[in-house]
């Protein structure tokens, strides 16, 4: 049932931040302007997390009217410690949102105010071990940019209109964890700009719909995993999608990814806190996975949810090392310099626990490419790794209309078959794209979950049946489309047209027959 308080409290916060796109709209473009949105969603978040935090702990312990935001900086300095600890960040009174929002139409600095405090947040968790989640993180929050205006004043003017539109925001009580409404604008504000920004924003923004069916994918009779990773993750929404599907602290050991576009990787940081995931529940790197990957000592994976990048170079052959890395040398061979899709698979494989399953969007070419591709393709079918195929509707994808496929990956299969599902046809059409709608996504989870074979929809595939098609994993290969023609029935076609010519004689020796008498005449 369909929560309508909760969906109009959605589309109000939506309508908001088309109020703050339309007001900074001409001086910051759109994929920039993003970053200043979350930058300042993200430390009006943290502000009041804190400051709940806080005047909770102080009302448990008989300190009624004690209000955070109230306190005086020196005394609260005397709380740092424990505060960095616990929490793993520490904010000032004077410099949380809420105050410096107050002030901001009168400061003249507002520009040097909001870098310092800043400045001052990430400094706060150097040298705990929440350094690395939030180093860096306001580094794309660029306050002396000319974008937002081309003299300080002006600068300021749109600095200030930013925090009250953002104050403004109705994100409800951080502590009221089910509207999800910070999450939720994070979510609609990348959708929004990957939309609007094509291949640029839409190559680390996987759409709602996909991480559902993924995630969905990933985690059939499971009520909970013990961690989740992502080898290119992005701006994080398919790490996050676990624990909404499966629920609230349904991922006991935490979240883990890599992404190597420190801007993307910044953006995956903010929308774990966004999403109230602790410092201490998420270690997410900045690297390039496939020739450094960053999480040799938390790999094995109960859950590997992808969806890297198509088709992009990497070392491959031209590292020495890589052919006997125990990731890829497994193959006998690396994926092509040219063509790194195979090598994420074989990253994914490698990390995957045995009661894991990994589920990747791929492109549609490696599953019937020649060369180095099918000797990769020929290992995973040969010791049983692939559990099933998914061809999806082209246009799924913001910046690219191609339809993709996913794979499933399992250490542990319970027979040595593999399933293709035919799912080209399952969605609607929303504006320029494709979607999944929820009856679409319980059709293709059911057949896979129950490994059924439906006419026109799916096959259960023998290792033998896919070696005698050389190892071409396309879903055409293995299901047979439903021919959707009009049948014809020959023998009453053959009638109606001799009765067309013999009406076309008749009307010959009309027209003959008038012409003749026009002649006479």
């Amino acid at each position: 049932m369909i929560d309508t308080k909760k969906e109009q409290e959605r589309d109000e916060l939506h309508r908001a931040i088309w109020a703050i796109a339309d007001e900074l709209r001409g001086a910051v473009d759109g994929w920039d302007f993003k970053n200043y949105v979350l930058g300042t969603m993200f430390y009006r978040y943290i502000s009041e997390n804190l400051t709940n935090y806080i005047n909770d702990g102080e009302q448990e312990a008989g300190n009624a009217a004690f209000d955070y935001i109230q306190m005086k900086d020196d005394e609260a300095e005397e709380a740092r410690e424990g505060l960095v600890e616990e929490k793993g960040f520490f904010i000032l009174p004077s410099e949380l949102f809420c105050n410096v929002t107050r002030r901001a139409d009168n400061d003249e600095n507002l520009n040097e105010t909001l870098e310092r405090v800043f400045n001052n947040i990430e400094a706060s968790a150097k040298g705990s071990s929440s350094e690395s989640s939030f180093a860096g993180l306001f580094d794309d929050f660029d306050v002396n940019s000319n974008k937002l205006g081309s003299t300080v004043a002006k600068r300021n003017e749109r600095l200030a209109k930013l925090l009250h539109g953002v104050a403004n925001m109705n994100l409800g009580d951080v502590k009221d964890h089910d509207i999800d409404a910070f999450g939720d604008a994070y979510e609609y504000l990348m959708t929004m700009y990957a939309s609007g920004a094509g291949k640029s924003g839409g190559e680390f923004f996987t759409p709602a719909d996909v991480s559902e069916l993924l995630t969905r994918l990933g985690t059939v009779g499971k009520t909970e995993i013990n961690k989740v990773y992502d080898p290119a993750c992005g701006s994080g929404s398919l790490l996050l999608k676990t624990e909404k599907i499966l629920g609230k602290d349904a991922v006991r050991n935490g979240f883990y990814g890599q992404e190597i576009n420190i801007t993307t990787y910044n953006l995956c940081r903010i929308n774990m806190f966004l999403h109230d995931i602790g410092f201490d529940k998420f270690n997410i790197a900045c690297e390039d996975t496939l020739t450094a990957p960053q999480h040799w000592d938390d790999e094995p994976f109960e859950l590997i949810v992808s969806n890297p990048p198509y088709s992009i170079k990497w070392a491959g052959s031209d590292n020495p090392l890589l052919i006997n890395d125990p990731r890829f040398s497994p193959a006998g061979v690396l994926a092509p310099k040219s063509k790194a899709d195979l090598a994420f698979i074989m990253h994914s494989l490698s990390w995957l626990a045995s009661n894991g399953t990994a589920a990747i969007v791929c492109f549609p070419g490696i599953m019937y490419r020649g060369g180095a591709e099918k000797k990769i393709r020929k290992y995973l079918i040969d010791n049983n790794y692939i559990d099933c195929i998914i061809q999806l509707p082209s246009n799924l994808f913001f910046g690219t209309s191609i339809a993709t496929c996913i794979m499933v990956l399992k250490k542990g299969k319970p027979d040595n078959k593999t399933l293709f599902i035919d799912a080209s046809n399952e969605c609607i059409k929303v504006t320029n794209n494709n979607k999944l709608t929820p009856e679409n996504i319980q059709r293709i989870v059911d057949t896979f979950a129950n490994r059924e074979e439906v006419a026109h929809f799916s096959h259960l595939a023998t290792c033998e049946e896919i070696e005698e098609n050389d190892y071409n994993l396309s879903v055409s290969t293995y299901v047979e489309a439903e021919d959707t023609r009009e049948k014809i029935d020959i023998v009453k076609l053959n009638a109606e047209i001799e009765e067309i010519v013999a009406r076309e004689q008749v009307l010959r020796d009309e027209i003959a027959k008038i012409i003749a008498e026009i002649e006479v005449g």
